[in-house]
């Protein structure tokens, strides 16, 4: 009997998804207001960006702490099955374009969506597949590990890639989009699975959710003073902070959904549909800055909410399409 996946987990990952996407809308479509100290020059407006950003930068991480903590079991299967994804939306939305005649053929640019590890703006998706690569090493050298030995190798791990990384700009993480990054943060996941956070000892949620919200708080803080690359780096302290504290609340519950274990299936596609190329430059961010230019506030973030849940709920149905032909291949 096949194990039934962890819901409150998988919800997780839905959250995380969600997150990127609300990350897109906000700081990437509309771009990110740095009063560098002059807090009276910020408006409502900048502080709505600015707040958003801080409480949804984090999903990135969680979702590859949600890898670690299951930890990835390396297998060709895996591996053609992740290719396969993304071979699935890179060509078939560029193909899907240019037989509706949305986009005219280019057999450079069919080319280019074939290349999807290599000629791709989504940094994600070679940066992971790096990390499917190296799993195995990974998971052998974490089994050779005691628990101290562990805990050390990722306080050091984190502390060089703060010091050299976040603050010093280092080229092998100076913002967090690297595989460095996701080695980190996989690590970290895996600690958890396998001892929690602290040996299982404190698991109080709502200690939890304060760290987040005090760890988010700073990342608000910081944005005033410092430029957004800055402070919304994936490898920050308080992003990293905020990042294992809001995975830790979904450890403290357990909980069994057929519905969210089917939708959470989908949550990578969501990130490969909406931050392709044509998708993201043709539809995605377009509507983001047209509801940004011409609705109130509160309409525009009722707008974005809406807009979110259509995306994915796109996805979902267009990815059983996808789950069918893969699962059958």
């Amino acid at each position: 009997m096949a194990t039934l996946r962890k819901s409150n987990i998988e919800l997780l990952r839905i959250v995380s998804i969600v997150m990127v996407l609300i990350v897109h809308l906000d700081g990437a479509s509309l771009g990110l207001p740095e009063p560098m100290g002059n807090i009276t020059a910020v408006s409502g407006r900048d502080w709505w960006r600015l707040v958003v950003e801080s409480f949804a930068i984090i999903g990135v991480n969680c979702f590859t702490l949600i890898s670690g903590y299951f930890g990835i079991k390396a297998h060709w299967r895996g591996f053609a099955k992740f290719a396969a994804t993304c071979l699935f939306y890179s060509v078939g939305i560029y193909l899907a374009l240019t037989f509706t005649g949305l986009i005219k053929w280019q057999w450079t640019d069919f080319a280019h969506s074939v290349m999807v590890f290599t000629h791709t703006d989504l940094w994600y998706v070679p940066a992971y597949m790096v990390l499917y690569l190296l799993s195995p090493i990974l998971n052998q050298a974490i089994n050779t590990l005691d628990r101290q030995k562990y805990m050390w190798t990722i306080m050091a791990l984190v502390a060089f890639n703060l010091y050299a990384g976040w603050w010093w700009g280092g080229s092998f993480n100076a913002t967090g989009y690297s595989v460095m990054q996701l080695v980190m943060m996989y690590l970290i996941g895996q600690y958890i699975g396998r001892y929690g956070l602290f040996g299982n000892r404190f698991d109080n949620r709502k200690s939890y959710l304060t760290i987040y919200l005090i760890a988010t708080a700073a990342i608000i803080a910081q944005s005033l003073y410092c430029n957004s690359l800055f402070t919304f780096a994936y490898n920050s302290p308080f992003v990293i902070i905020a990042s294992v504290a809001f995975f830790m609340c979904f450890t403290t519950f357990t909980l069994q959904s057929t519905a969210i274990n089917m939708l959470s299936a989908s949550a990578f596609a969501v990130y490969l549909l909406h931050k392709n190329p044509y998708i993201w430059g043709g539809i995605i961010k377009p509507t983001s800055l047209y509801m940004w230019e011409s609705l109130s506030l509160p309409m525009f973030t009722l707008a974005t909410i809406a807009f979110v849940a259509v995306i994915y709920l796109v996805t979902v149905a267009i990815d059983r399409i996808r789950i069918a032909i893969t699962s059958r291949i």
